[in-house]
Parts: C-alpha cells; structure tokens; sequence
C-alpha cells in the first residue's frame, strides 16, 4: 500500500500530492494522512471524482483516507464541452460579501446580483465563494441569499466554497450551502470555463 503523509499541509497540497501517487499506479490502494476536516473532504471527494472508492477513519484527531484505486478515469469537463453540449461553461467568482467600496450598498446589491442568477440565461454552472464571500454560504448568512444558494443548487449549479477561507473564519462546521473546496478544484474550475463573471 502506498502511503501519503499530508499532516501539516496546507491547502491544495494534500490533493496535490494524492492526485501524483494515483497517477504512479494502475490499481491498488492508498493511504493518506491528513489531520484537518478540510484536507479530510478534499482528498476523498478528489478521489471519488477520479473514480476511486473511500473510506475515512478517524484516529486521534488524524484522518486516515483509504483509496482504492481500479481504472482511473477522470472526468474532464473540457470533454463534456466539445461533446454533445454545445452550452458554454460558465463561472461566477464572488470574492467579497459585497460588492463594490460601500459595505452598506455592496450588501444590498450582492443579494440582489446572487437572487437574478435565478433567472439569468444560461444559468452559470457554477459559483465559486472565496474570502469573505464564503461567509455567503454558511449558518447565520442573509435568509435571502441562503435560500437562493440553496435554490441554484438545487437546479444543478455547483456552490463551491473555498476551504481555506471556511477554515480561516472558523465556518467549516457551519456551511449550509455549497461544499468545502480547496486551491487545485477553484482553478481546474476557472481553467476549464468559457466564461468567468467575477462579482
């Protein structure tokens, strides 16, 4: 079994590092160490998204992510653009919980911009929080926004959160919305676009 220590590592090396030990085998199984809840869920979710299976165990505050690897096959969303969808691949990046140099005002039209994404055609594929935009998303955020984070998620736009910014403001265990992303996922994300809307 090939082992990973990623204890003490910060955002996005964990994934980094297991995404290169996947690509040195054809199948098998890998052990990586992380020992915070954020590396925990980007490691496994990169895992899945390659097509490998997980399990999580908790040991003394350290997480140890078991991956088994098959055939990796890792979806591309390049080829989802130049295969039957013609539709381009769009993405907002909110960096702020407001938008422009007045708090008072940048609030107000942050709601506003966010709830018009609702209707807007075509609908964005994907949101990405980062800094205090993250603070969007999560336990106490304005009712409004919540609801039509929640709403554009459930029509199939990913709400992507940096983990980062959650962990920094002490947020992760409060995320309503959304998932809890890291550094590697936002600029395969943006890197991968038609179109990047940045609020």
């Amino acid at each position: 079994m090939i082992r990973v220590d990623c204890r003490g590592l910060a955002c996005p090396v964990p994934v980094l590092k297991t995404k290169e030990a996947l690509e040195k085998v054809a199948q098998g199984e890998l052990l990586v160490i992380v020992d915070n809840k954020a590396s925990r869920e980007n490691v496994k979710r990169f895992a899945q998204k390659m097509g490998c299976s997980v399990e999580v165990e908790e040991k003394g505050g350290e997480y140890h992510i078991k991956i088994f690897k098959g055939s990796l096959k890792e979806p591309r969303e390049t080829e989802n653009r130049e295969g039957s969808s013609k539709e381009k691949v769009i993405t907002v990046l909110i960096a702020s919980s407001y938008v422009g140099e007045d708090k008072e005002l940048g609030g107000i039209l942050i709601k506003g911009f966010i709830k018009t994404f609702l209707n807007a055609d075509p609908t964005p594929k994907r949101i990405i929080l980062i800094n205090t935009a993250v603070k969007l998303a999560c336990k106490g955020a304005d009712e409004e926004i919540l609801s039509a984070l929640k709403e554009l998620q459930s029509k199939g736009v990913e709400i992507i959160c940096c983990g980062t910014c959650l962990d920094y403001f002490k947020l992760l265990d409060h995320l309503e919305v959304g998932v809890a992303s890291n550094a590697y996922d936002v600029v395969q994300a943006l890197v991968n676009s038609d179109l990047v809307v940045r609020l």
